[in-house]
């Protein structure tokens, strides 16, 4: 699953209200609080808003540099005001970025981007505001604070050291350079690898070249080439249109019976941004070199040591550690699965264009499963119906569809409103369910819109409710059929809605430690991936798998065969997950420009112990990477596996008072909402986990429920 590739700079969550003049209340992106207006926000509002609150912002910082006081009130309270306001405006902007990108926006986007991260750079380098959280950590009024007061300043303390409070003169200078050029860096890299994936595109026009492909995909085909001006398109004459956005990629590599054209489709895929116009190479060496500079400035060794200076691991040895416990069983499981597939396939040499195509034709003979197959058994709304179900089974809580309009960027994102169990609105998301690849980056995420927290309107303190985006890029509608899902396409709906659940159901009223806010970084996957394992738990399974036509529940022998499959080629998968992981470690902790060994020599020498098939030598992967290049995940890739130990030990527990013991269920999921999706960022995640789980995490669930136990002993 993939978790925000957030490619704008992450601000702390905040929000207050400012004087602006008359001129600027007009702009919507100058509004400061409650929800955007996303049907009045023009691309054209970007740079003049944000231009003026910049100005009024660095007014302000002056002021409350003169007058900070070193208490809750006289330094939080206004810096979490201040900090807000930059948040709301900003934080609406880059949003677009991710669902609605287009030339006009990013051009306001880049204009202003500079403006931001040197206030942010100022803002965090502020010596008096420095020096008073410092003054308040070593007063009498530190030990009268809340632990999620404690916590937010001591987190302020750390961020300010991080954030090069500690430097002067060139050195400083030098940091602040770095960090403007870091952030216009993510977006260009962001920007590239959504161009690039636009601007392929294969066009299929007879039926020998659509042999295999499911009706779904050329239904998607039809219409993306409808799309793309061919206003006679159907899904059984043609044209079709292949991209590589995910929902028309994989199944083509699935089903696509024509070698030929499967290898076309991969080699493009795997050289995304990786020449011309968008070659993101250059890039992955700036950013490399930029971030060890940065890393040094600040008095470590490596980028991968300040990366792990804010996370739960301890450093890169433990990391390492874990992910060798989790390598040495999956690769012994993915060199059998692999020999097997090629037993099956029948083939002297197996190429990387092959390999989904005949894994999806073995497990299809060995299980008699087609995924295909059981799209109309997941539609969207029933799918959403069923989820809402178990949170509220679960967690006590009310999902409905908002009665009252809400201003949308797009006709298809939804809006709903949370309940507690009194019928009280606590908490709203969007939901922005599909592709749309001419102005939606590629994945899934999850990102805050509104924190939960305390804000001052008209001199009255009031509580703030949280909102949330939760965006996928599942299979769109088409015609007058609804999104009907693949499996894999319901679990990243789970994943994502479980993020969603930890920023939503926070109790802490202090947006700084909120939610997912101020969760360390490989802590905050827990949630998300701990909702995963309930696509595979019967009552819920068969609570959202109903046919989009007929009503009737997927039948027990389909759900029977998806428990099958659940551990098919699972080795294979953990091991690229792995790969991934010590390739960013590798990159940020001992690679360097002028080192011996080159990027490239480095993923060849981990593909070694990590791939079963080693990489083409023209794979590019790198220059796709967004997670770590454009996103938050840099020297942190591994918090999926850290995390998904977290989530695997958390819902044993629910196993363990047996999944069919609906009271028992109810109380394990009360304790979860009250700990680990309640208590946030308030308390570290290790206890946090243990006010759940009553011990430390153990790592023998995550491989029973891979089935890489036996190997593994």
């Amino acid at each position: 699953m993939v978790y925000p590739q957030t490619f704008f700079l992450r601000l702390k969550p905040f929000r207050f209200s400012i004087t602006m003049t008359h001129t600027a209340v007009a702009n919507p992106l100058l509004q400061g609080r409650d929800l955007p207006a996303f049907d009045k926000i023009q691309p054209t509002d970007v740079e003049p808003a944000v231009t003026t609150l910049v100005q009024e912002l660095e007014a302000q910082l002056t002021e409350l540099e003169k007058s900070v006081q070193p208490t809750w009130e006289g330094l939080v309270e206004p810096l979490t005001a201040l900090e807000e306001k930059l948040s709301w405006t900003w934080g609406t902007v880059s949003h677009l970025m991710g669902v609605k990108n287009s030339p006009e926006l990013r051009h306001g986007f880049e204009q202003v981007q500079p403006l931001v991260v040197g206030f942010i750079s100022r803002l965090g380098q502020s010596r008096p505001l420095y020096e008073a959280f410092v003054a308040l950590r070593d007063s009498a009024e530190w030990g009268n604070l809340e632990p999620a007061q404690q916590r937010i300043v001591e987190s302020n303390i750390r961020e300010a050291e991080l954030g090069g409070v500690g430097l002067t003169g060139e050195k400083r200078d030098r940091f602040n350079a770095i960090q403007l050029e870091l952030a216009e860096l993510a977006t260009k890299f962001s920007n590239n690898v959504l161009d690039a994936s636009q601007a392929f595109e294969l066009k299929l026009t007879t039926k020998e070249e659509i042999a295999g492909l499911p009706p779904s995909l050329l239904a998607l085909a039809a219409q993306t080439a409808q799309q793309k001006g061919e206003d006679n398109a159907t899904p059984e004459e043609g044209p079709w249109l292949i991209t590589l956005d995910y929902p028309s990629y994989l199944p083509f590599m699935k089903y696509s019976q024509r070698e030929d054209l499967r290898e076309k489709v991969y080699r493009a895929f795997i050289r995304r941004a990786a020449d011309g116009q968008w070659d993101n190479h250059p890039l992955i060496e700036r950013i490399l070199a930029l971030r060890l500079e940065k890393a040094q400035l600040l008095g470590f060794e490596t980028y991968a040591e300040l990366s792990l200076s804010r996370k739960m691991a301890p450093n890169v040895a433990a990391v390492e550690k874990l992910l060798e416990e989790l390598r040495v069983p999956s690769y012994k499981a993915a060199e059998q699965e692999f020999a097997d597939l090629q037993k099956f396939a029948g083939v002297e040499e197996l190429h990387h264009w092959d390999t989904a195509y005949w894994s999806e034709r073995q497990r299809e003979q060995e299980f008699d499963f087609d995924a295909e197959a059981l799209r109309p058994y997941f539609p969207l709304p029933q799918v959403l119906e069923g989820l809402f179900a178990l949170a509220k089974r679960l967690f006590g809580v009310t999902i409905q569809a908002s009665e009252e309009e809400v201003p949308v960027w797009h006709p298809d994102v939804q809006f709903f409103r949370v309940l507690d169990e009194s019928g009280t609105a606590i908490a709203s998301f969007y939901l922005d369910a599909y592709s749309r690849p001419a102005e939606k980056r590629g994945g899934a995420w999850m990102a805050d819109c509104l924190n939960r927290g305390q804000e001052l309107i008209n001199g009255q303190k009031s509580l703030r409710l949280p909102v949330a985006y939760l965006i996928c890029n599942q299979t769109p509608p088409v015609g007058d059929q609804p999104s009907l899902m693949t499996f894999y396409e319901v679990t990243t709906l789970f994943h994502e809605f479980g993020h969603g659940l930890q920023h939503l159901l926070t109790t802490v009223n202090y947006s700084g430690a909120a939610g997912i806010n101020n969760v360390e970084w490989d802590a905050v996957e827990l949630p998300s991936q701990f909702m995963e394992n309930w696509c595979y738990d019967p009552t819920t399974l068969f609570s959202l798998a109903k046919h989009y036509q007929t009503g009737e529940t997927l039948p027990q022998a389909e759900y029977e065969k998806i428990l099958a499959t659940r551990n098919f080629m699972t080795g294979s998968a953990m091991l690229r997950q792995i790969n991934f992981s010590l390739l960013d470690l590798e990159l940020h902790h001992r690679y360097r420009p002028d080192g011996p060994e080159t990027i490239e020599q480095i993923g060849d020498r981990l593909a070694k112990i990590t791939t079963i098939l080693p990489p083409l030598p023209e794979n590019a992967f790198l220059c796709s990477f967004g997670h770590i290049f454009a996103g938050g995940y840099a020297a942190g890739y591994y918090s999926y596996k850290w995390a998904e130990v977290l989530s695997a030990d958390a819902f044993a527990a629910f196993e363990e008072v047996g999944l069919d013991n609906e009271a028992a269920v109810q109380t394990t999921g009360k304790r979860f909402r009250e700990t680990v999706l309640a208590l946030g960022g308030s308390l570290a995640p290790a206890v946090v986990f243990e006010k759940f789980r009553g011990r430390q995490p153990q790592t023998a669930p995550l491989l029973r429920h891979n089935g890489l136990l036996p190997s593994a002993t």
